[in-house]
């Protein structure tokens, strides 16, 4: 017999041919990096029960609905998956040609930002409303940011031009960084620019590039932080953020005060913590954006040391299978995507749960899949479609 059909029978049996073909080693069932999908789900679920822990009791702001948040933050985890699963279906290599339009749309709704149709929410001019639904194009400027330096480091790499990228290649996606950075700054948003900053050092670190562009862009970096401080591009409650960070105790009933609540909300979960719906803190409303930036205190309070070493367990995971994602590639492009997401995912989760803890100033990033935030929980989740693209598109011998 011949065909489709008779290698269907012959292989695996007449009884179950689908089921068999679903789990076959070429499947795309098989290719899929499953702890990645576990970790992301555990976590965004996870997250879902700390946000709702944080607002049911915030009549001021779910409207009198204590699911309010609840059931967008799993309205936002359904969407995320969307477009996870679009994500795989095109592959990041198809992405690859589209890298222009998609960098182009993501800077153009950055620089909207900056006009009256830009919103400001909880102090930060870094939004767009539209139609009742709020957008922070800093989140997928990220993705663009690692698309489209991969896109021109790996071009001739990839192609077998070169063995590594070249200076000029190294300036030219470094300028492409740049716009995107600048247009935050001017916002400012200056917690977005840290992460894009790490995710730009990953990148090229991953890509093979000069050691010297790394040191060189370090240098830049603090001669830059000198300067956006002496020219006073950063607005007052940011500097207020860095002042209380390096003195807590500097004003503990106003900039010091979320930093302060955090950590006796954290400090009072112990080894176990005071339970689900249980917390003091939380129940009494003393810790501020408590579903957004403060999502990590509930966990403390709440599910205790256990419950908090859990979360950093799981984003450790995810870490630790992006790496090897990013090491198994067979193409330059596909390692500097992975090692894009990862240096993005690791430095955003220092910085959020290092802010919590005391040790990192408050710059408002979110915790990743944790945070109640449909921007956010929209761009990792479609991270993480890169991720299993890169996984499943690699040939089954590498």
């Amino acid at each position: 017999m011949t065909g489709t059909n008779s290698f269907s029978v012959s292989r695996y049996g007449p009884e179950r041919p689908g089921w068999a073909r679903l789990f076959a080693r070429d499947s795309l069932t098989r290719r899929l990096d499953w702890p990645i999908l576990f970790a992301a789900t555990a976590l965004s679920l996870l997250g879902s029960l700390l946000v709702y822990s944080a607002t049911r009791n915030r009549t001021e702001l779910n409207q009198g609905d204590p699911y309010f948040f609840l059931l967008r933050h799993l309205m936002n985890l359904g969407i995320g998956i969307a477009l996870m699963t679009a994500t795989i279906w095109l592959g990041h290599r198809a992405l690859r040609n589209a890298v222009p339009i998609l960098y182009g749309l993501s800077v153009l709704l950055a620089l909207v930002v900056l006009t009256p149709l830009g919103a400001t929410i909880n102090g930060q001019r870094n939004w767009l409303v539209i139609g009742g639904f709020s957008l922070q194009p800093a989140e997928f400027l990220k993705i663009s940011i690692i698309l489209g330096m991969a896109m021109l480091l790996a071009a001739r790499v990839d192609a077998g031009d070169k063995p590594y990228p070249d200076h000029r290649t190294v300036f030219q996606s470094l300028c492409l960084a740049a716009v995107p950075v600048m247009t935050l700054l001017l916002m400012p948003d200056l917690g977005s620019v840290l992460a894009m900053v790490a995710i730009v050092l990953g990148v090229l670190l991953a890509s093979g590039s000069s050691n010297r562009w790394v040191f060189g862009l370090l240098a830049a970096g603090v001669i830059g932080c000198v300067a956006i401080w002496q020219l006073h591009i950063l607005d007052e409650y940011q500097i207020n953020r860095f002042a209380a960070f390096a003195n807590p105790d500097l004003d503990p009933s106003g900039v010091g005060y979320n930093t302060n609540q955090a950590r006796i909300a954290i400090g009072s979960g112990g080894l176990t913590g005071a339970g689900l719906f249980h917390g003091s803190q939380t129940t009494g409303q003393f810790v501020p954006e408590q579903q957004t930036d403060f999502v990590f205190t509930v966990a403390g309070e709440e599910l205790g040391f256990v419950g908090a070493g859990f979360i950093i367990f799981l984003l450790g995971l995810l870490l630790w299978r992006a790496c090897r994602i990013a090491r198994d590639s067979t193409e330059l492009y596909g390692t500097i995507v992975a090692a894009g997401i990862v240096a993005w995912f690791a430095f955003q989760s220092f910085e959020n749960i290092g802010m919590t803890l005391g040790i990192m100033p408050v710059t408002g990033l979110p915790l990743p899949f944790v945070s109640y935030g449909g921007s956010s929980m929209f761009a990792v989740w479609v991270a993480v479609g890169l991720l299993q693209s890169i996984k499943v598109q690699r040939p089954m011998s590498a």
